[in-house]
């Protein structure tokens, strides 16, 4: 998995301050100087888009350091702000997982060090531990919370493999959504914060097609498990077997359940029955109910 560009941070929806912050988290010396401010020979200020050892006009002595360095900000703290902000927007929470594996991958550079990491982690437990909680108090936060956790697993790896760690509290969440409860439940939720561009989101599957960026528990479902239902089914087969039972359960419910609904989870069962691939019959099929 290489580094994603600076552009596909989704940071534009905080305030300037913490703008601040994660754009400093995000650097490391071995990094680009993106935010770094230098006088040019003219006495104006701009910013620096190459490397240090490249960039013949940036004068060291004037470099602002204070935004180079990983370790000059709190990332326990970091980690709060991003999972915070997650269980607000679900639109933040879809990208989070990319500034979160640059964030580790920037303090490992630097310092060799997992202050952000354990944080992260830690703040995830507390999260999953009251999740229950936290769906009654708010839908939005509790499908939040599993795109977030679903990212998280997405992006971030142990020598080259998906997080053991995550893959129980992954499926725990995938397995509340697919309760009858949370099938025939319609509410939306999901809307991004104020500012917030949907602007490059991945399109996942047709259940974005409709409702985007709007979400409902069923979607939220149908969205994860497009992203990491391969991943998961390699780290514990027993439990996705389980899970599609319940799914295939839910789709028969005699009451309850919409039709757009049914057709979501009737399109994850044949995208799993075909190796979790979309054949072209299929996507033909489905994207083209969605859409009309």
């Amino acid at each position: 998995m290489g580094e994603p560009s600076r552009e596909e941070y989704k940071i534009q929806s905080f305030d300037a301050e913490t703008q601040q912050l994660l754009k400093t988290a995000l650097k490391a010396p071995s990094l680009e100087c993106t935010v770094a401010c230098f006088e040019t020979e003219d006495g104006e200020y701009s910013v620096c888009q190459r490397s240090y050892s490249n960039c013949s006009r940036l004068m060291p002595s004037r470099c602002n350091t204070q935004y180079r360095d990983p370790g000059a900000v709190d990332l326990e703290k970091v980690a709060n702000v991003i999972v915070d902000h997650s269980l607000q927007d679900c639109v933040f929470s879809k990208e989070a997982g990319r500034m979160c594996y640059a964030i580790i991958q920037a303090e490992s550079k630097q310092a060799g060090q997992s202050v952000f990491r354990r944080g992260l982690l830690n703040r995830l437990q507390q999260e999953y531990q009251a999740r229950e909680q936290l769906r009654a108090r708010s839908l939005q936060g509790w499908v939040c919370y599993v795109t977030f956790i679903c990212n998280i697993f997405d992006y971030l790896r142990v020598n080259n493999m998906p997080m053991m760690a995550l893959v129980n509290p992954v499926y725990d969440c995938l397995f509340r959504l697919a309760q009858p409860d949370s099938l025939s439940k319609e509410e939306e939720v999901g809307g991004p914060s104020p500012g917030t561009s949907t602007e490059g989101c991945r399109m996942d599957s047709p259940a974005q097609l409709c409702v985007s960026p709007l979400l409902t528990e069923v979607d939220c479902l149908v969205l994860q498990l497009h992203r990491v239902g391969e991943q998961l089914e390699k780290m514990n087969g027993q439990r996705m077997d389980e899970l599609f039972v319940l799914i295939r359960d839910g789709f028969l419910l005699p009451t309850g359940l919409s039709s757009l609904a049914q057709l979501l989870l009737l399109e994850i069962i044949e995208f799993r029955a075909a190796g979790w691939k979309t054949t072209p019959a299929a996507h033909k099929y489905y994207y083209s109910e969605v859409s009309d």
